[in-house]
């Protein structure tokens, strides 16, 4: 890939199945903090899904839109766009309807010292949207955050592996579940609960981070020594295929790659390929914050993209000098505060 407009394109070109499932989904699609990092091209990828499955489908996207040109390029792009903040009860009532609904909205970083406002946007915030959208059905962006750390050779938690969230971000999290839980029951409301981690695209993600670390020679920690990934195209064409499986009760789904991934490996690959070696500090810990996605796979296929397409694509990306988006994972963090 030579350009940002290429990456562009290959995030939102969509597969067959999505085409095919989009066929079988009735109804617009809204997405809900549509400003985030994977909303725009998710977005774009419900387009031209859409188009090539031949059928009219509203997408609209809400957001504050706080990133100059945002709204603009969704809007070029055949997107429908909404500015609202959704913890404003006036403008959530404005909200336009939809039959289908990907939740994005929330919060991450910043957490430490704005607790109050995690809260209300992680776990309040989904109440008042489940309430507006009961005669919808949801997909609702979780994260792997929910798990507790396990052993490194158990393969990560699947489903009913018992939750124990790290810290108040994940703690919301999960009560953002829990209230998305709640209102499927009591509202009859087709549900599915998507738990995330971590997302990749050239601009940002774990894969550039330790990339840029290896490149400008600074310590990698292996504290957590490993992690699950999973190409940023892939886990939308998941996102938008799961309004298919959306259950009552709420029906939850871990979505990653397949492998639990070494980060001192990760990182000697890149070494090889920008020809450094790289530097490391601390001990790899025996366990992590992993999740085990075969019942994703088992729905929709292996991820299209492998993770040596991604190592390969990150160094050609890197070292052409390629746009990235700072917002680090904090994917070493291991007492839940971000």
């Amino acid at each position: 890939m030579q350009s940002l407009r290429e990456l562009e394109e290959e995030l939102v070109k969509p597969s067959q199945a999505l085409i095919n499932d989009l066929r079988e989904i009735a109804g617009d699609i809204v997405i809900l903090g549509v400003g985030g990092k994977m909303g725009p091209s998710l977005a774009k990828l419900a387009k031209r899904a859409a188009e090539a499955a031949g059928i009219h489908k509203r997408i609209i996207g809400v957001s504050r839109f706080s990133e100059k040109g945002l709204q603009e390029e969704l809007e070029a792009a055949g997107i429908e766009t909404h500015a609202a903040d959704l913890l404003n009860e006036d403008e959530l009532a404005k909200v336009p309807e939809a039959a289908n609904v990907l939740y994005l909205a929330g919060t991450k970083f910043g957490t430490t010292g704005k607790e109050s406002f995690t809260w209300a946007m992680n776990t309040y915030l989904p109440g008042r949207v489940a309430e507006r959208y009961k005669h919808s059905r949801i997909v609702a962006f979780s994260t792997g955050n929910v798990y507790p750390f396990t052993s490194v050779a158990s393969g990560g938690p699947s489903e009913d592996h018992p939750t124990g969230p790290i810290g108040e971000y994940g703690q919301s999290c999960l009560g953002r579940e829990r209230v998305f839980q709640y209102f499927s029951t009591h509202y009859n409301i087709p549900t599915l609960i998507y738990r995330l981690n971590y997302a990749i695209d050239l601009r940002y993600g774990v894969l550039l981070e330790v990339a840029k670390a290896v490149n400008e020679q600074r310590p990698i920690d292996l504290t957590t020594g490993n992690v699950n990934v999973i190409w940023q195209g892939d886990a939308n064409e998941i996102a938008l295929r799961a309004l298919r499986h959306c259950e009552v009760p709420a029906k939850l789904l871990n979505v990653t790659g397949p492998e639990t991934v070494s980060i001192q490996w990760l990182a000697e690959q890149f070494g090889k390929l920008l020809g450094k070696t790289p530097v490391f500090i601390n001990q790899v810990q025996p366990t992590a914050l992993l999740s085990n996605a075969s019942q994703a796979h088992r729905l929709f296929g292996y991820p299209r993209v492998t993770l040596r397409q991604m190592i390969e694509l990150t160094i050609a990306w890197l070292t052409q000098g390629g746009k990235t988006i700072n917002k680090p994972t904090h994917f070493q963090e291991r007492n839940g505060q971000f």
